[in-house]
């Protein structure tokens, strides 16, 4: 193993090949390697969330605390990168936005896989995979099964505090709040001595929760900055769209349940 090199490890000359502009702008490689690096910590955390999962449908949550508290710090990270972004002008992005065509992040199979296997589930999305067939079924596959969430449910199941039976649903259409998981978490969060993992593992997914939100608002604010309130390049509403999804929480009661408290 003493012949790899750094370069050759991480096979850097593919990966410096991988930005390709199409057009004499600078700002456009920029734009170009923060959406590439969006990217791969996109597919690290899918790679974590399935770990996590993994370990709390078998009952084994303390391990699965570091990998939902390395997708916390990742997401952090991948928020941070709108700042980069927003050193761009309404003017360097403007000289270049006409080569992307319809192209935007609005169509990131990734991070939509991200959103099904946080429970936000719309299958609407799927389409924009059309002519990406593998990709489309590792989105279909995150859209039909369970998501982290109810993999967390079934352990509030499994601990007798909510009945298995009022869990059972359609995996692949958005979850429905129900008032007695919301009752079940009170019960954890009114006792957290008896229900300590459970406890521990709440406040874990309110932190993905709330890390994903601090994304959302994050990127709508830059985007704002740069393009104001023109549309997106994906035919979207722009700022508009991405405030909209400001309301969606992945895990509802671990919020509503505050109120009671």
């Amino acid at each position: 193993m003493a012949d790899i090199t750094y370069a050759g490890y991480l096979a850097l000359d593919e990966l410096l090949a991988c930005q390709r502009p199409l057009s004499d702008h600078p700002d456009e490689r920029l734009f170009i390697i923060l959406h590439q690096t969006k990217e791969l910590w996109l597919r690290q955390i899918l790679d974590e969330l399935d770990m996590a999962q993994a370990l709390i449908a078998a009952g084994d949550l303390t391990p699965a605390y570091k990998n939902l508290a390395r997708v916390s710090r990742i997401q952090a990270v991948m928020t941070l990168q709108w700042d980069v972004l927003a050193t761009m002008t309404p003017a360097d992005y403007s000289s270049f936005r006409h080569v992307l065509g319809g192209s935007s992040g609005f169509q990131s199979d990734q991070f939509r896989t991200l959103e099904y296997r946080l429970g936000l589930k719309d299958a609407d999305f799927l389409r924009f995979q059309d002519d990406r067939p593998e990709a489309q079924a590792r989105m279909r596959k995150a859209l039909e099964g369970p998501s982290l969430y109810d993999a967390a449910l079934s352990q509030l199941a499994a601990s007798g505090l909510v009945l298995a039976g009022l869990l059972e649903r359609d995996y692949a259409e958005p979850y429905q709040p129900s008032k007695d998981v919301e009752d079940a978490w009170l019960e954890v969060y009114r006792d957290t001595t008896q229900w300590w993992e459970l406890y521990q593992l709440a406040e874990k997914l309110v932190d993905l929760d709330d890390a994903l939100l601090t994304w959302r608002q994050k990127h709508a604010t830059t985007v704002e900055r740069i393009i104001g309130q023109k549309r997106g390049t994906g035919g979207t509403e722009g700022v508009g769209y991405l405030r909209a999804t400001f309301a969606r929480r992945c895990f509802p009661e671990l919020w509503s349940v505050r109120t009671r408290l």
